[in-house]
């Protein structure tokens, strides 16, 4: 198989911390220069360790995904820098737990706006610069298992309902760019162990022995387990999968 990425630039949204910098560590490992593009102020810190530790190009920019002139003009910029990109994840995300009859109406469209309409405006920026080069390119969103099925005992409507968007927002661009030769795929993890999944640990410490008792696998996944599909998505080796969603969850939704 492969998976060389030699003289292709990758944009990674979320990309300071947890999946997108461990994802774009993988990226820049098969040859890929790396555009990071997150909310927190690490963001530049962490492109350059990648830069140290790999010797690609990298580039790091505070961006909220929510704003979409902000988002084209990221994109215009590793544009200028690194050149067009051709690989595109899009990891940024957030979740709101709560009961339903509870939620806010800000809290509803914070969760809407950064995990769908976030990941809309990212994969347009890098569909339109791909269409005007006339290159191809692969774009690999982040979705959840949360899309597909109903997590307990937590209630969170919101991000169950926008990472279920984010699929079909996948699958809807793979059709519409597949004769331009831009793939679109989404990857539905289970539980991950990030920083995100720490932080509602952290206030609901009696979750995870729940969770780990529904994982047929009895862990839960670190963000180096989703690489090597990501990897595989962004390389020639997939040139002929597009429009799918791949769930990676130690077996928690076969169950």
């Amino acid at each position: 198989m492969d998976t060389n990425l030699n003289g292709r630039t990758a944009v990674v949204t979320g990309g300071a911390r947890g999946i997108g910098y461990t994802v774009a560590r993988a990226l820049a490992a098969e040859g890929a220069d790396v555009a990071l593009l997150d909310l927190l102020d690490t963001v530049e810190d962490s492109a350059r360790t990648i830069a140290d530790d790999y010797g690609v190009r990298t580039i790091g920019l505070h961006l909220d995904v929510t704003d979409q002139d902000a988002t084209t003009a990221a994109f215009d910029r590793i544009r200028a820098e690194l050149g067009v990109p051709q690989i595109l994840l899009t990891a940024a995300g957030i979740e709101i737990n709560g009961d339903s009859v509870d939620v806010t109406a800000a809290q509803w469209r914070k969760v809407i706006d950064v995990n769908l309409t976030g990941t809309f405006f990212s994969a347009q920026a890098f569909g339109r610069g791909l269409l005007e080069a006339g290159l191809s390119g692969s774009a690999i969103m982040i979705a959840s298992m949360s899309g597909l099925i109903v997590n307990v005992p937590q209630w969170a409507a919101s991000y169950n309902s926008s990472k279920a968007a984010v699929a079909h927002l996948g699958r809807s661009l793979a059709v519409e760019w597949a004769p331009s030769g831009i793939r679109v795929n989404s990857i539905a993890p289970g539980y991950v162990l990030t920083d995100l999944t720490r932080e509602i640990l952290e206030r609901e410490p009696e979750l995870e022995a729940g969770w780990v008792a529904m994982i047929p696998q009895g862990r839960m996944a670190t963000p180096e387990d989703l690489t090597g599909l990501v990897v595989f998505l962004a390389s020639d080796s997939s040139s002929y999968l597009t429009g799918q969603q791949i769930v990676i969850d130690g077996g928690y939704t076969a169950v």
